[in-house]
């Protein structure tokens, strides 16, 4: 990984940005190495299209639209590198991000049975609103598994909740009984949102790289494409 900055590429895109995202630490690291990966060869790739541009443009036996079709050249292939690369992370992320919903969402044991958890979800569903979820989140937040068992290890209506918010007590149980998988959910989350952001300064990046926007760098390359064919007929 890079740990300059160089000014030819927008330091939005250099790959110690991943390590300013909020959720990573050590623990949450080794999800987003495939993002710093992306960013790193996105940075890299872009510094070596910069590069190409110097030489093409010390070569005197080339004018201006002879290096831009040369460096558009090799700037395709890395364009379509860092993509892949940015696709790739994005896509892995997406699936852990997934499995960790997964386990956050798993239902629960119940651990109170018989006339003991039919009292608890009788007593919560006797509660006004506002009683009965400050009720259900000092169960959970207190990992009180007798309580949150009898509530969330049973049917919604039992309790007087709607599914909906027995999956936000759920989802915020598990939370609390795995810190690391919340945090971990933060970060790749985070990681996304930065790949969604970021990823799309690549084609001004490298449009700045090569010297010439994309249309008018297509068009000499077809233009020199067409006169190479021509002249081999010749």
């Amino acid at each position: 990984m890079p740990s300059d900055i160089d000014t030819r590429v927008t330091p939005s895109l250099h790959p110690l940005n991943v390590q300013e995202i909020d959720g990573y630490d050590k623990s949450t690291a080794p999800y987003l190495a495939a993002t710093d990966t992306a960013f790193s060869a996105a940075y890299e790739g872009l510094l070596a299209v910069h590069d190409a541009r110097t030489v093409a443009n010390k070569n005197p036996a080339w004018n201006e639209e002879q290096r831009i079709v040369q460096v558009s050249k090799f700037a395709e292939k890395k364009l379509d590198q860092i993509t892949r690369g940015l696709d790739k992370a994005r896509g892995d992320l997406l699936k852990n991000i997934e499995q960790v919903e997964r386990e956050l969402t798993a239902p629960i044991e119940a651990k109170a049975v018989g006339n003991l958890a039919a009292e608890i979800r009788a007593h919560v569903k006797g509660l006004p609103t506002a009683e009965r979820h400050a009720f259900v989140m000092e169960a959970v937040n207190g990992l009180d598994s007798v309580t949150v068992g009898a509530l969330l290890g049973a049917p919604a209506y039992l309790s007087g909740v709607s599914v909906e918010m027995q999956k936000v007590y759920l989802r915020q149980y598990r939370g609390v009984m795995a810190p690391e998988l919340s945090l971990r959910l933060k970060a790749m989350q985070n990681a996304v949102a930065m790949i969604d952001e970021r990823g799309r300064l690549v084609f001004a990046e490298m449009e700045k790289a090569v010297g010439a926007p994309p249309n008018r760098a297509a068009a000499l390359r077809k233009a020199h494409e067409a006169a190479s064919k021509a002249l081999e007929l010749t």
